[in-house]
C-alpha cells in the first residue's frame, strides 16, 4: 500500500524539481537563521542564491556530528525555543549529547513519514503494533508511536526490557507487528522458547527492525523463529529519527528513501567526493522539510549504496542497501551508539588506569555483549584482587551511567594489550556482521 500518492509515486523529473525548490528554500533559511551555516557557507564562498541546480549541492559544506556537539545544546536550531515542542538527544563522544529540536509541524511530518514506512511494510489501521523501541530521549519509541497513530493502527507502548512481560503481552494482546532492534527480536524468541512458549503461534506477521547492524542470516533466523516477515527501517536521530528510509513488502530489496524530505548522496569517506549510484560509500543527508533542526549535507558515517532501478511497488524514490558498516570506529551495541572516546572519558577520571583500552564486542546467543579491557598501572595491578574487583565494579557502573550500555570491565596488566605502531586497537568487533 502507498500512503501518499502525491509524493511517493512522483515521476523522477517532478521529484527532482521539488527537491531543488526545497533545497533552495532550506539553504536560504539556514543561512539567515543559523550562525554556524552562515559562517560555513561564507567560508566556501557560496550563498543560497548560487544554488541553481541539484548538482550545486556539492558546493555546500558538510555538517558533522562534531559540529552538532560544538553548538550544544541549541546552537543549530533554526527557530526560537518558543516554537520547539519536543527535544530528543543522542549520546556523543565528549559527554555532550547531540540535541535535536522539533516544531509542531516537524512532529506532524515525522509522523506521516513513519506512517508511510508502515504502509510500505503492508500495515493498515487493522494492525496492532508492539513497540519495543526505547522511549525517552531516544527517537525510536516515540517515532514509531506517532507513526502508528497516524496510520490509525493500535500501538502497545511497551518500550525496551522486561522480556518475560513482553512475551506475556505478545500472547495476550495479540499484536500483528513487532518493532524493535533485531537482536532483541532474537532475544524474545530465545526467552520465549525457554518459557515453553511456541513463538511461531503468535499473531505476529510483520517485524520492522533497525537501530543496529544485522545480517541476512539474522533476518532469516528471526523469520523462522517468530514466523513473520522481517523488514529493514533506517533513520538516525540527527536527521529525524526512524522513518528516513523503509524496505517495502513487495520487493524487499533495499530501503526507499523519502526524497521529498531528504536528499541523499554517497561520498568517498576519505576524500568527500560524491560517488555514482551503485558505488558503496558514506551516506550523506540534507533535510528538506525540517523547521527546527535542518541539516545540510550531514555525514552519517554509515556505509551503504544507492539503488536507482525502478521498484515493483510503484514508488519512484531511490533505495539504499542495508548498512554494511561505519566509516568511523563507532560500534552499536543493542541499539546504543558506543564510541571509544566515551569510554576513554570514564577511564581518565580514575587514578591508576592507563590510557590503553579495548572495546571487544561479541554476540552471545542472540544478544550483543561488550567487554572493556583496560590496562592499569603496575602499582594497581600488584594490589590485592579485592581492590581490582571493586574498581571493576565501579567502572561497570560508571560506563552504564554514562553510555547507557552494560559492559563487562576487565582490568589487565600493563602492556598486555596488543599494540600497532605503539597504539592499541580500540575496537575489536567479533560479531559476524
Amino acid at each position: 500500500m502507498i500512503y501518499n500518492e502525491e509524493f511517493e509515486t512522483l515521476p523522477r523529473e517532478a521529484l527532482e524539481s521539488l527537491k531543488l525548490n526545497r533545497l533552495k528554500q532550506v539553504s536560504e533559511r539556514v543561512y539567515h537563521t543559523v550562525g554556524f551555516y552562515k559562517k560555513a557557507f561564507d567560508e566556501v564562498g557560496v550563498r543560497p542564491e548560487d544554488i541553481k541546480s541539484l548538482d550545486d549541492l556539492k558546493r555546500l559544506p558538510f555538517t558533522t556530528k562534531q559540529d552538532l556537539r560544538d553548538n550544544y545544546p541549541y546552537g543549530m536550531f533554526a527557530v526560537p525555543m518558543s516554537r520547539i515542542v519536543r527535544v530528543h538527544a543522542s549520546s556523543g563522544t565528549t559527554g555532550k549529547a547531540t540535541v535535536v529540536g522539533y516544531t509542531k509541524r516537524d512532529i506532524d511530518v515525522w509522523a506521516e513519514l513513519m506512517a508511510r514506512c508502515f504502509a510500505a511494510a503492508g500495515l493498515t489501521s487493522h494492525d496492532i503494533i508492539h513497540n519495543a523501541y526505547g522511549y525517552g530521549l531516544f527517537t525510536g519509541g516515540l517515532g514509531v508511536h506517532y507513526g502508528a497513530e497516524k496510520l490509525g493502527a493500535s500501538v502497545i507502548p511497551i518500550s525496551g526490557g522486561s522480556t518475560k512481560r513482553q512475551i506475556m503481552l505478545l500472547q495476550d494482546f495479540g499484536p500483528t507487528v513487532l518493532c524493535c532492534t533485531p537482536s532483541f527480536a532474537l532475544h524474545l524468541a530465545k526467552v520465549g522458547e525457554e518459557m515453553g512458549v511456541d513463538m511461531r503461534t503468535l499473531k505476529l506477521r510483520i517485524g520492522i527492525f533497525g537501530g543496529e547492524p544485522w545480517t541476512d542470516k539474522m533476518k532469516a533466523e528471526i523469520e523462522k523463529k517468530l514466523n513473520l516477515k522481517a523488514l529493514d527501517i533506517y533513520g538516525l536521530s540527527e536527521v529525524m529519527g526512524p522513518g528516513v528510509a523503509m524496505e517495502c513488502i513487495e520487493a524487499r530489496n533495499g530501503m526507499h528513501i523519502f526524497e521529498d524530505s531528504f536528499i541523499v548522496e554517497t561520498i568517498d569517506p576519505k576524500t568527500g567526493q560524491t560517488l555514482s549510484p551503485g558505488e558503496k560509500g558514506e551516506m550523506v543527508f540534507t533535510t528538506l522539510t525540517k523547521e527546527a533542526f535542518p541539516l545540510i549535507r550531514y555525514r552519517t558515517r554509515d556505509i551503504s549504496q544507492l539503488i536507482v532501478e525502478p521498484c515493483k511497488c510503484g514508488r519512484t524514490s531511490v533505495r539504499m542497501s542495508k548498512i554494511s558498516g561505519r566509516s568511523d570506529d563507532m560500534v552499536i551495541v543493542r541499539g546504543v551508539n558506543v564510541f571509544p572516546s566515551q569510554v576513554e572519558e570514564v577511564i581518565m577520571k580514575v587514578e591508576g588506569l592507563e590510557p590503553h583500552y579495548q572495546l571487544i564486542v561479541e554476540r552471545q546467543g542472540t544478544l550483543d555483549t561488550l567487554e572493556v579491557q583496560i590496562e592499569v598501572s603496575e602499582k594497581i595491578f600488584s594490589d590485592e584482587i579485592r581492590k581490582l574487583q571493586v574498581m571493576e565494579k565501579k567502572l561497570t557502573k560508571d560506563i552504564k551511567d554514562y553510555l547507557g550500555v552494560i559492559a563487562k570491565v576487565k582490568l589487565v596488566e600493563p602492556n598486555s594489550l596488543q599494540r600497532v605502531e605503539g597504539k592499541t586497537q580500540k575496537v575489536i568487533d567479533k560479531r559476524k556482521i
